[in-house]
């Protein structure tokens, strides 16, 4: 039986997966392959949005929150996990255990921010274009910028700075990697103002970032439909196809998750590979849409390849 005390233990143990040892070295691989193919995605992605002047517009400034963002979540996460898969050490110190969890919150919640961001632009530049120029200037790209990671900051701040405040009973995480809520049931004493805080953070983030992207999105739908010209109201539609598949992508996976968890006959194992899956897959796939459905992007990448192969 573990004793109660605020200074428990310094190291906290996770819950593996069940591997068979014949799977152990290819699950290794395969997840080498996966964070190498996010990490080379998302930083061509921020390397082109750097280097390529016909990229340094205020669409792309705050779009190059996205692929940073998704570096954040997928590197916070899955270095550890195959780590431990490797040395099957399953350990972690409290304050890193902690860190990963601050991150991995914050890279949930800066999705939600930022696609409201990118819609917040889309909708000026769409909806009113002879005051976009004048309205999205550098200052105002900066201020909407800050406010983004500024405000999701705070508000995971807030969630674990209650979180740690509270005495450690216990030393093993129920998952293969900490977050809030296993770090939660490891404190004793009464849960309730955390729980609420959690609730209110989690109603802000989705209250905030849905509202502004239904209203972007339903006037930028009313525009396109009265577009005169064809091909600007096929270039307006492509863009917000990108961010609207983006937030779909995260919904999903995110809705996976949490039913996973709803479900007695789901074992514990599946229920862990459903966790990660919102820290993989978006970061995965989201610059590849974008690189797909944005002719700017598409057609910068297609240039730097073509002028590679005939040097």
């Amino acid at each position: 039986m573990e004793n109660k005390s605020s200074g428990f233990s310094s190291h906290l143990t996770l819950d593996p997966f069940f591997i068979p040892p014949r799977g152990k070295y290819p699950i290794f691989f395969l997840g080498i392959v996966i964070y190498l193919s996010g990490m080379s995605c998302n930083l061509i992605l921020l390397t082109l949005i750097i280097l390529k002047k016909n990229l340094h517009k205020p669409m792309y400034f705050i779009l190059f929150s996205l692929p940073l963002n998704d570096l954040i979540g997928i590197t916070a996460m899955l270095p550890k996990v195959l780590s431990d898969i490797v040395t099957e050490t399953h350990k972690v110190y409290y304050p890193l255990c902690v860190l990963q969890g601050f991150l991995l919150h914050m890279y949930g919640g800066g999705i939600l921010f930022i696609l409201a961001a990118m819609s917040f632009d889309r909708y000026i530049a769409i909806c009113m274009p002879l005051r976009y120029s004048s309205f999205m200037t550098l200052r105002t790209v900066i201020l909407i910028i800050s406010l983004v990671w500024g405000l999701d900051f705070v508000l995971i701040l807030s969630l674990f700075s209650l979180q740690t405040r509270l005495p450690r009973c216990r030393s093993v995480i129920r998952n293969v990697f900490c977050d809030n809520p296993s770090l939660l049931k490891l404190t004793c004493g009464d849960t309730t103002v955390n729980n609420i805080i959690g609730l209110f953070n989690t109603a802000v983030m989705q209250a905030v970032s849905v509202s502004i992207q239904a209203y972007s999105y339903i006037k930028i739908l009313i525009t396109c439909m009265g577009a005169s010209k064809s091909e600007e109201r096929k270039k307006a539609i492509n863009t917000c196809v990108a961010q609207l598949l983006i937030l779909f992508i995260f919904e999903i996976t995110g809705t996976f998750t949490i039913l996973s968890h709803r479900f007695k006959n789901v074992s514990t194992d599946l229920q862990k590979i459903m966790g990660m899956l919102i820290f993989l897959v978006p970061p995965l796939l989201n610059p590849i849409v974008y690189g797909l459905y944005t002719s700017e992007i598409r057609n910068t990448l297609l240039r730097i390849l073509k002028n590679r192969v005939s040097l």
